[in-house]
């Protein structure tokens, strides 16, 4: 039950969406700045808890959570149709992309895992559309879970890169990864990789597809409201690849094990991002479902959680101060 404290942002998104004004600023307030403080005072699972056999509850808050994060984005196009490009339409902007964080690229990553062409398959691509990043779960299925740590892994930031210099490099190599994912692909098959059905090619006009819908309904505002929240939501996630893989490294062609992703057990950021802080088990165990992920004993371990990290990181002097003596030899 404690995994139902995840839906509190985005449920005050919703409403406050829908509501308008300043408390649009609520989900943003307490990302930032309730919730690293909850990172610092709730403390580690020691040790951890079984997993449970019964996957049901589990499977039912993904679904939850796939299904409000449109509705969470829709209502902010339908707030920015009605206020413009004033405060609110920012800060409404930025508390929607950290709720699709959370309930849309979270979710669509577990997902993500799932039995190709299922409906969990589908519910993933469609909020990663909505997050304007479709090309990332052939890019993290297909080459971040196999060369992840290493050179050829876009997503495994350096020992001394910030974050800042990480996000602006994996982009775009993220993006021309997919794309040499799906050629060879294409040329396993015997096909060409510039045919219409090309998942990048389709992943592209979907998007295409709903900025234009927005765009008819809710006007230019709404429109930029959805690329805004957008780009809030992929720094997110690349702040989060970025944390979890920062200076671990193996050689191409090395075994993979669990020193090459950081864990935490902190309970706050367990508990409210559906266990995403057990890297190292979901690298090894990547089929396994988040409820049933155990952390690793020895495994490299970030001093809080991912949202107490969050402001550290900002900062490359001060987590180079943190995070460099903690890298194993």
């Amino acid at each position: 039950m404690w995994h139902l404290l995840g839906f509190i942002i985005p449920t005050s998104a919703l409403v406050s969406n829908l509501v308008g004004g300043y408390w649009v600023a609520v989900p943003t307030v307490l990302a930032l700045g309730i919730y690293p403080i909850l990172d610092l005072i709730s403390g580690e699972s020691k040790p951890a808890r079984p997993p449970r056999e019964n996957g049901t509850p589990f499977e039912l808050m993904l679904y939850a959570h796939a299904f409000l994060n449109p509705a969470i984005i829709i209502a902010l196009c339908y707030r920015a149709s009605l206020t413009g490009f004033d405060s609110v339409f920012w800060m409404a902007g930025f508390s929607t992309g950290i709720s699709s964080g959370i309930s849309g690229i979270i979710v669509a990553h577990e997902m993500g895992h799932s039995r190709p062409k299922s409906f969990s398959w589908w519910m993933a691509r469609l909020n990663m559309v909505m997050a304007m990043y479709a090309h990332f779960t052939t890019e993290h299925n297909y080459n971040h879970h196999k060369t992840v740590a290493t050179v050829e892994d876009p997503a495994s930031a350096p020992k001394g890169r910030s974050v800042w210099t990480q996000v602006v490099l994996t982009v775009p190599q993220q993006f021309a990864s997919a794309w040499g994912v799906e050629r060879t692909r294409a040329q396993k098959r015997g096909k060409s990789h510039l045919s219409p059905m090309n998942p990048i090619f389709l992943g592209l006009g979907a998007e295409g597809i709903l900025v234009a819908a927005i765009w008819y309904q809710f006007g230019m505002a709404g429109a930029m409201a959805l690329l805004y929240q957008a780009a809030i939501s992929i720094f997110l996630l690349e702040y989060v690849n970025y944390i979890r893989h920062y200076g671990l490294r193996r050689e191409v062609g090395e075994k993979q094990t669990h020193m090459h992703s950081w864990q935490t057990e902190v309970r706050w950021s367990r508990w409210t991002l559906l266990e995403l802080t057990r890297h190292p088990a979901h690298h090894l165990k990547a089929s396994l479902p988040f409820w049933k992920l155990q952390p690793y004993e020895g495994a490299p371990t970030l001093p809080t959680g991912y949202f107490g990290m969050f402001w550290p990181s900002l900062i490359p002097p001060l987590w180079k101060r943190i995070m460099d003596p903690r890298i194993p030899e």
